[in-house]
Protein backbone atom coordinates (compact mmCIF):
# COMPACT_ATOMS: atom_id res chain seq x y z
CA UNK A 1 0.00 0.00 0.00
CA UNK A 2 1.54 3.43 -0.82
CA UNK A 3 1.80 6.16 1.65
CA UNK A 4 0.89 9.63 0.71
CA UNK A 5 3.07 12.50 2.06
CA UNK A 6 1.72 15.74 2.25
CA UNK A 7 4.25 18.73 2.95
CA UNK A 8 3.54 20.31 6.29
CA UNK A 9 4.23 23.53 5.39
CA UNK A 10 1.62 23.96 2.89
CA UNK A 11 -1.55 25.16 3.61
CA UNK A 12 -4.90 23.56 1.75
CA UNK A 13 -8.08 25.52 1.33
CA UNK A 14 -11.25 22.75 1.16
CA UNK A 15 -13.99 24.81 -0.61
CA UNK A 16 -17.32 25.14 1.52
CA UNK A 17 -19.89 24.11 0.47
CA UNK A 18 -23.31 25.23 0.17
CA UNK A 19 -25.16 23.73 3.32
CA UNK A 20 -22.04 25.30 5.67
CA UNK A 21 -22.53 28.58 4.15
CA UNK A 22 -25.85 28.93 4.99
CA UNK A 23 -25.55 27.87 8.14
CA UNK A 24 -22.36 30.37 8.28
CA UNK A 25 -24.61 33.30 6.62
CA UNK A 26 -27.89 32.39 9.37
CA UNK A 27 -25.42 31.70 12.64
CA UNK A 28 -24.13 35.52 11.39
CA UNK A 29 -27.40 36.74 10.78
CA UNK A 30 -28.80 35.50 14.40
CA UNK A 31 -26.06 37.26 16.14
CA UNK A 32 -26.14 40.18 14.49
CA UNK A 33 -29.75 40.30 15.23
CA UNK A 34 -29.96 39.44 18.93
CA UNK A 35 -29.96 43.05 21.26
CA UNK A 36 -29.76 43.35 25.33
CA UNK A 37 -32.43 45.20 26.35
CA UNK A 38 -31.73 47.97 29.16
CA UNK A 39 -32.32 47.17 32.85
CA UNK A 40 -34.32 44.00 32.51
CA UNK A 41 -30.54 42.64 30.75
CA UNK A 42 -32.89 39.95 28.32
CA UNK A 43 -31.71 39.09 25.19
CA UNK A 44 -34.13 39.52 22.12
CA UNK A 45 -33.49 38.70 18.57
CA UNK A 46 -34.75 41.43 16.28
CA UNK A 47 -34.75 41.31 12.81
CA UNK A 48 -36.62 44.60 11.59
CA UNK A 49 -34.25 47.55 11.36
CA UNK A 50 -34.43 50.06 14.02
CA UNK A 51 -34.93 52.72 11.16
CA UNK A 52 -38.35 50.82 9.54
CA UNK A 53 -39.17 50.42 12.95
CA UNK A 54 -38.86 54.36 13.90
CA UNK A 55 -40.82 55.27 10.15
CA UNK A 56 -43.50 52.72 10.79
CA UNK A 57 -44.57 54.00 13.90
CA UNK A 58 -44.12 57.66 12.75
CA UNK A 59 -46.70 56.92 10.51
CA UNK A 60 -49.11 54.77 12.73
CA UNK A 61 -48.66 57.84 15.34
CA UNK A 62 -49.98 60.58 12.44
CA UNK A 63 -53.03 58.22 11.74
CA UNK A 64 -54.12 57.55 15.01
CA UNK A 65 -53.82 61.36 15.93
CA UNK A 66 -55.76 62.51 12.53
CA UNK A 67 -58.89 59.89 13.71
CA UNK A 68 -58.64 60.58 17.90
CA UNK A 69 -59.31 64.01 19.60
CA UNK A 70 -56.44 65.72 21.04
CA UNK A 71 -57.46 67.34 24.65
CA UNK A 72 -57.70 70.87 24.04
CA UNK A 73 -56.73 70.78 28.27
CA UNK A 74 -53.72 72.85 27.57
CA UNK A 75 -52.90 72.91 31.23
CA UNK A 76 -53.34 68.87 31.40
CA UNK A 77 -51.93 68.06 27.95
CA UNK A 78 -48.38 69.91 29.17
CA UNK A 79 -48.44 68.22 32.22
CA UNK A 80 -48.21 64.81 30.59
CA UNK A 81 -45.53 66.01 27.98
CA UNK A 82 -43.57 67.20 30.97
CA UNK A 83 -43.68 63.78 32.62
CA UNK A 84 -42.70 61.98 29.57
CA UNK A 85 -39.49 64.06 28.65
CA UNK A 86 -39.00 63.79 32.29
CA UNK A 87 -38.98 60.08 32.22
CA UNK A 88 -37.53 59.70 28.58
CA UNK A 89 -34.30 61.68 29.59
CA UNK A 90 -33.17 59.09 31.96
CA UNK A 91 -34.23 56.40 29.36
CA UNK A 92 -32.12 54.18 27.24
CA UNK A 93 -32.97 56.57 24.35
CA UNK A 94 -33.12 60.47 24.87
CA UNK A 95 -32.40 61.31 21.78
CA UNK A 96 -35.71 59.69 19.99
CA UNK A 97 -38.03 62.15 18.81
CA UNK A 98 -39.92 62.17 21.15
CA UNK A 99 -43.70 63.18 21.02
CA UNK A 100 -46.68 62.95 24.24
CA UNK A 101 -50.18 63.63 23.61
CA UNK A 102 -53.27 63.80 25.42
CA UNK A 103 -56.33 62.27 23.77
CA UNK A 104 -59.97 63.23 24.78
CA UNK A 105 -61.44 60.02 25.12
CA UNK A 106 -63.33 57.86 27.80
CA UNK A 107 -61.08 54.96 27.51
CA UNK A 108 -59.00 54.23 30.60
CA UNK A 109 -55.66 53.75 28.62
CA UNK A 110 -52.29 54.68 27.21
CA UNK A 111 -50.53 53.03 24.15
CA UNK A 112 -47.17 53.56 22.62
CA UNK A 113 -45.56 53.19 19.19
CA UNK A 114 -41.68 52.97 18.17
CA UNK A 115 -39.93 55.89 17.69
CA UNK A 116 -41.13 57.27 20.78
CA UNK A 117 -44.42 58.42 19.92
CA UNK A 118 -46.40 58.37 22.97
CA UNK A 119 -50.12 58.74 24.21
CA UNK A 120 -52.31 59.11 27.54
CA UNK A 121 -56.19 58.95 27.46
CA UNK A 122 -58.23 61.49 29.65
CA UNK A 123 -60.40 58.29 30.72
CA UNK A 124 -57.13 57.35 32.72
CA UNK A 125 -56.53 60.29 34.51
CA UNK A 126 -58.64 59.89 37.31
CA UNK A 127 -57.22 56.73 38.12
CA UNK A 128 -53.73 58.28 38.07
CA UNK A 129 -54.68 60.93 39.94
CA UNK A 130 -51.16 62.58 40.55
CA UNK A 131 -47.96 63.03 38.83
CA UNK A 132 -46.24 59.64 39.95
CA UNK A 133 -49.56 57.75 38.80
CA UNK A 134 -48.93 59.41 35.72
CA UNK A 135 -45.85 58.71 35.87
CA UNK A 136 -46.03 55.25 36.09
CA UNK A 137 -48.66 55.02 33.38
CA UNK A 138 -45.68 56.65 31.18
CA UNK A 139 -42.66 54.86 32.26
CA UNK A 140 -44.64 51.29 31.30
CA UNK A 141 -45.51 52.74 27.42
CA UNK A 142 -41.83 54.15 27.20
CA UNK A 143 -40.30 50.98 28.41
CA UNK A 144 -42.33 49.22 25.67
CA UNK A 145 -40.47 51.98 22.97
CA UNK A 146 -37.19 50.96 24.47
CA UNK A 147 -37.30 47.25 25.01
CA UNK A 148 -38.21 47.42 21.23
CA UNK A 149 -41.20 44.88 21.64
CA UNK A 150 -43.02 46.19 18.32
CA UNK A 151 -40.44 45.30 16.60
CA UNK A 152 -39.83 42.13 18.45
CA UNK A 153 -43.67 41.53 17.85
CA UNK A 154 -43.22 42.20 14.32
CA UNK A 155 -39.68 39.46 14.13
CA UNK A 156 -42.12 37.21 16.04
CA UNK A 157 -44.75 37.35 13.61
CA UNK A 158 -42.60 36.57 10.48
CA UNK A 159 -40.95 33.77 11.85
CA UNK A 160 -43.85 32.19 12.83
CA UNK A 161 -45.61 32.92 9.33
CA UNK A 162 -42.67 31.45 7.63
CA UNK A 163 -42.94 27.89 10.35
CA UNK A 164 -46.74 27.84 9.14
CA UNK A 165 -46.21 28.39 5.66
CA UNK A 166 -43.59 25.47 5.11
CA UNK A 167 -45.84 23.60 7.14
CA UNK A 168 -48.41 24.08 5.44
CA UNK A 169 -46.13 23.29 1.79
CA UNK A 170 -44.81 19.83 3.64
CA UNK A 171 -48.56 18.74 4.21
CA UNK A 172 -49.96 19.04 0.73
CA UNK A 173 -50.83 15.75 0.67
CA UNK A 174 -52.41 15.12 4.26
CA UNK A 175 -56.23 14.20 4.58
CA UNK A 176 -55.48 16.09 7.84
CA UNK A 177 -53.90 19.58 6.21
CA UNK A 178 -57.00 21.71 7.89
CA UNK A 179 -57.43 20.16 11.12
CA UNK A 180 -53.18 20.15 11.86
CA UNK A 181 -53.65 24.14 10.68
CA UNK A 182 -56.14 24.19 12.97
CA UNK A 183 -54.70 23.18 15.99
CA UNK A 184 -50.90 24.49 15.35
CA UNK A 185 -52.59 27.98 15.46
CA UNK A 186 -54.57 27.81 18.71
CA UNK A 187 -51.04 25.93 20.42
CA UNK A 188 -49.25 29.13 18.50
CA UNK A 189 -51.85 31.39 19.82
CA UNK A 190 -51.98 30.42 23.43
CA UNK A 191 -48.79 28.44 23.90
CA UNK A 192 -46.35 31.36 22.01
CA UNK A 193 -48.15 34.66 21.19
CA UNK A 194 -50.29 35.03 24.62
CA UNK A 195 -47.46 34.13 26.89
CA UNK A 196 -44.90 36.39 24.51
CA UNK A 197 -46.93 39.26 25.40
CA UNK A 198 -47.25 38.89 29.22
CA UNK A 199 -43.72 38.89 28.94
CA UNK A 200 -43.47 41.82 27.53
CA UNK A 201 -45.52 43.48 29.56
CA UNK A 202 -43.85 42.00 32.84
CA UNK A 203 -40.80 43.92 31.27
CA UNK A 204 -42.04 46.78 30.83
CA UNK A 205 -43.21 47.17 34.44
CA UNK A 206 -39.70 46.84 35.29
CA UNK A 207 -38.27 48.97 33.04
CA UNK A 208 -40.89 51.73 33.87
CA UNK A 209 -40.22 51.59 37.79
CA UNK A 210 -36.43 52.24 37.07
CA UNK A 211 -37.36 54.96 34.92
CA UNK A 212 -39.58 56.30 37.06
CA UNK A 213 -37.53 56.28 39.77
CA UNK A 214 -34.85 57.52 37.76
CA UNK A 215 -37.02 60.21 36.97
CA UNK A 216 -37.68 61.27 40.50
CA UNK A 217 -41.20 59.88 41.29
CA UNK A 218 -42.34 58.10 44.00
CA UNK A 219 -42.03 54.41 42.96
CA UNK A 220 -44.13 53.61 45.45
CA UNK A 221 -47.20 55.03 43.99
CA UNK A 222 -46.54 52.70 41.40
CA UNK A 223 -48.28 49.80 43.32
CA UNK A 224 -50.83 52.02 44.45
CA UNK A 225 -51.73 53.03 40.85
CA UNK A 226 -52.26 49.34 39.86
CA UNK A 227 -54.33 48.69 42.81
CA UNK A 228 -56.90 51.73 41.98
CA UNK A 229 -56.27 50.50 38.15
CA UNK A 230 -57.63 46.52 39.61
CA UNK A 231 -60.69 48.07 41.24
CA UNK A 232 -61.42 50.17 38.62
CA UNK A 233 -61.87 46.95 36.34
CA UNK A 234 -63.92 45.02 39.01
CA UNK A 235 -65.12 41.88 38.22
CA UNK A 236 -64.17 42.39 34.30
CA UNK A 237 -61.41 39.95 34.52
CA UNK A 238 -60.13 37.45 32.24
CA UNK A 239 -58.09 34.55 33.28
CA UNK A 240 -54.14 35.16 32.82
CA UNK A 241 -53.55 32.49 30.11
CA UNK A 242 -55.66 33.70 28.23
CA UNK A 243 -54.81 37.70 28.28
CA UNK A 244 -52.15 39.39 26.55
CA UNK A 245 -51.30 41.05 30.44
CA UNK A 246 -50.42 39.92 33.72
CA UNK A 247 -53.57 40.13 35.91
CA UNK A 248 -53.16 42.54 38.48
CA UNK A 249 -52.49 40.42 41.09
CA UNK A 250 -49.40 39.20 39.24
CA UNK A 251 -48.55 42.43 37.86
CA UNK A 252 -48.35 43.95 41.36
CA UNK A 253 -46.73 40.98 42.85
CA UNK A 254 -43.55 41.21 40.21
CA UNK A 255 -43.56 45.12 40.89
CA UNK A 256 -43.02 44.95 45.07
CA UNK A 257 -39.83 42.57 43.55
CA UNK A 258 -38.69 45.43 41.72
CA UNK A 259 -39.36 47.88 44.00
CA UNK A 260 -36.26 47.34 46.73
CA UNK A 261 -34.23 48.29 43.35
CA UNK A 262 -36.03 51.51 42.33
CA UNK A 263 -35.97 53.45 45.43
CA UNK A 264 -32.37 52.87 45.75
CA UNK A 265 -32.47 55.13 42.68
CA UNK A 266 -35.12 57.24 43.85
CA UNK A 267 -33.21 57.66 47.28
CA UNK A 268 -29.58 58.21 45.72
CA UNK A 269 -31.42 61.88 43.89
CA UNK A 270 -30.88 65.16 44.97
CA UNK A 271 -33.92 66.82 43.33
CA UNK A 272 -37.29 64.59 44.11
CA UNK A 273 -40.84 65.32 42.47
CA UNK A 274 -42.35 62.79 44.95
CA UNK A 275 -46.53 62.76 44.13
CA UNK A 276 -45.93 65.25 42.26
CA UNK A 277 -48.90 67.51 41.16
CA UNK A 278 -52.44 66.78 41.91
CA UNK A 279 -54.19 66.21 37.91
CA UNK A 280 -56.64 68.65 37.38
CA UNK A 281 -60.03 66.39 36.85
CA UNK A 282 -62.29 69.29 36.02
CA UNK A 283 -63.24 67.59 32.29
CA UNK A 284 -62.61 63.81 32.87
CA UNK A 285 -64.25 63.11 36.16
CA UNK A 286 -66.15 59.31 36.08
CA UNK A 287 -70.39 59.76 36.25
CA UNK A 288 -71.20 56.99 39.22
CA UNK A 289 -74.13 57.11 38.21
CA UNK A 290 -73.20 55.32 34.90
CA UNK A 291 -72.80 51.22 34.76
CA UNK A 292 -69.33 50.58 34.30
CA UNK A 293 -67.91 49.24 31.05
CA UNK A 294 -65.03 47.93 29.85
CA UNK A 295 -63.55 50.27 27.81
CA UNK A 296 -62.29 49.69 24.13
CA UNK A 297 -58.39 49.62 23.61
CA UNK A 298 -56.87 51.31 20.87
CA UNK A 299 -57.26 48.85 17.64
CA UNK A 300 -53.89 47.30 16.33
CA UNK A 301 -52.37 49.03 13.06
CA UNK A 302 -50.99 46.55 10.66
CA UNK A 303 -47.89 45.73 10.52
CA UNK A 304 -46.86 47.43 13.45
CA UNK A 305 -48.09 46.91 17.20
CA UNK A 306 -49.90 49.13 19.48
CA UNK A 307 -48.71 48.79 22.93
CA UNK A 308 -51.84 49.57 25.06
CA UNK A 309 -51.25 49.76 28.83
CA UNK A 310 -54.24 47.03 29.03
Amino acid sequence: MQTLQYPLNKTYNYPMNSHKKFFVVCFVLIISSCVTTPISNKSAFIMIPIRQEVALGKEAYKQILKEEKVSDDRRTAALVKQVGLRLAKVSAMPNLDWEFHLIKSKQQNAFALPGGKVAVYTGLLPVAMNEAGLATVMSHEIAHVIARHGAQRMTRQLILSAGLMATSISLNNSKQKRLIMAALGVGIVYGLTLPFSRTNEAEADQIGLTYMARAGYDPNEAVRFWRRFADIKGSQKVPEFLSTHPTDKSRIRLINRYLTRAKIDYNTLKVKHGLGATIDLKETKPNHNKKKSKPEPPKPIPGISVETLR
